[in-house]
């Protein structure tokens, strides 16, 4: 029908198989082979590696003061391992947290307390068994008022398409000096795990989180983007921690050809529905790419007046609408068009289906479900929708404000072709 517009703003485990190879002898009953002894040969001592010498340190300084509300016990081990971390406020209550993975520091399982002090004790034991223990003293500062705004697209309790990225929006956008920090205060944990990587989209206001391919049915996602009182270099600070723990359902996904005009719909890999569509028209053409259902409305009204003016503007009750883009293309019910369905395209920009087909569609679809337009006078913009999908793996890391771990750089054994559309 229409273009409706509405602007808003590492470890992968990698498996690799070893083939042992064992040798064995044969012989027949009742025989006895030769004798074959090795020669002696006078052993040479094999070099010894030196041994890593025992250092530790940890951060912050000791009675640093004036620090923000995000911040991390830093740990720097070298011949040895951090053992155990203790952070406890100034009546003495311990705060909860975990070591990173790498162990590079201790982050608390919630933000601090404001003009609050603390005290950590960070115990490391070297190679040979020798316990070292460190304390310091801190004190955070006191609320900002100049936040900045975020948002998490992924809610508690939910279940969501096999595409769905973890989708964190920032507002204003996060400058690119300031990324890397922000990015490492974004937790995701899937079960089971299929590792993934952030993709920064060019003005910072969108990071998504995908693996490099759609996520397993089934999987359980949680997440956590740790961005209260982070400090950024506009003078501007993470305005609230964001959780949720979700699920992903079914594998289902949409194709449309427009040479054919078709919509194929596939459940876990079968085709289940064939559809005759009609897309946007060559003046105001659909977009070829993989889109993701963000949004799902049984009733909604399109209004364009504020888009194209009075003349060309309409105001119209829509049924089944899914979004596609920012922009405003929708798949959607559309009985005006149903003799120029899978014939012609006369919409603006949206995928139209006949009412019945729209509601069946409507009834199975999730947010975070893929569909793949090819063949249109127009290429999908990059965040004009979730447009993680739309790149080849290759690319789409290249948007990762931190070095990608190397098992995740496009290994045919850890990242399957993406799904991308071709004209």
């Amino acid at each position: 029908m229409s273009r409706f517009v509405t602007r808003r703003a590492a470890k992968i485990a990698a498996a690799l198989a070893v083939a042992a190879l064992a040798l064995s002898a044969c012989g027949g009953d009742n025989t006895q082979g030769p004798a074959f002894v090795a020669p002696k040969v006078n052993a040479t001592p094999s070099p010894t590696t030196p041994a890593i010498p025992f250092e530790f340190s940890i951060t912050p300084a000791d009675k640093k003061k004036d620090l923000p509300v995000s911040t991390e016990i830093g740990t720097k081990v070298s011949g040895g391992e951090v053992t155990s971390v203790t952070l406890t406020d100034k009546s003495g209550k311990s705060v909860k947290g975990n070591l990173r993975d790498d162990k590079s520091s201790w982050v608390p399982s919630a933000p601090l307390k404001y003009d609050m002090s603390y005290t950590a004790t960070v115990v490391a034991t070297s190679a040979a068994g020798q316990a070292e223990t460190k304390k310091i003293s801190f004190s955070t500062r006191g609320r900002s008022g100049n936040d900045i705004g975020s948002g998490l697209y992924l809610f508690d309790g939910k279940t969501y398409g096999v595409a769905m990225p973890v989708v964190v929006e920032f507002s204003p956008g996060i400058p690119k000096k300031d990324r890397a920090a922000v990015q490492r205060r974004l937790f995701v944990q899937t079960d089971p795990p299929q590792p993934g990587v952030w993709h920064w989209v060019s003005s910072g206001t969108q990071a998504y989180y995908r693996a490099p391919d759609y996520w397993q049915a089934g999987t359980k996602i949680t997440v956590r983007a740790a961005l209260e009182g982070i400090p950024l270099s506009n003078g501007r600070v993470g305005d609230q921690d964001r959780k949720a723990t979700a699920k992903i359902g079914d594998k289902f996904v949409m194709k449309v050809d427009n040479k054919t005009k078709k919509m194929q719909v596939l459940k876990n890999d079968k085709l289940v529905k064939t559809f005759p569509v009609s897309l946007g028209k060559p003046s105001t053409p659909s977009s070829s790419g993989t889109m993701i259902v963000m949004d799902k409305q049984e009733h909604t009204i399109f209004d364009t007046f504020a888009e194209l003016g009075p003349e060309e503007g309409y105001r119209t009750e829509i049924d089944f609408a899914q979004r596609l883009t920012w922009g405003g293309e929708f798949i959607h019910s559309a009985p005006w068009s149903v003799g120029d369905q899978g014939v012609r395209n006369v919409s603006h920009g949206c995928v139209n289906l006949a009412p019945g087909n729209a509601s069946w569609l409507f009834g199975q679809t999730k947010v975070g479900d893929p569909i793949t337009i090819k063949g249109t006078e127009r290429k999908l913009e990059a965040g004009n929708g979730w447009t993680a999908w739309n790149l080849s793996w290759s690319d789409y890391i290249k948007g990762s404000a931190l070095p990608v771990p190397a098992a995740l750089k496009g290994s045919p054994a850890t990242a399957t072709p993406t799904p991308t559309a071709t004209d």
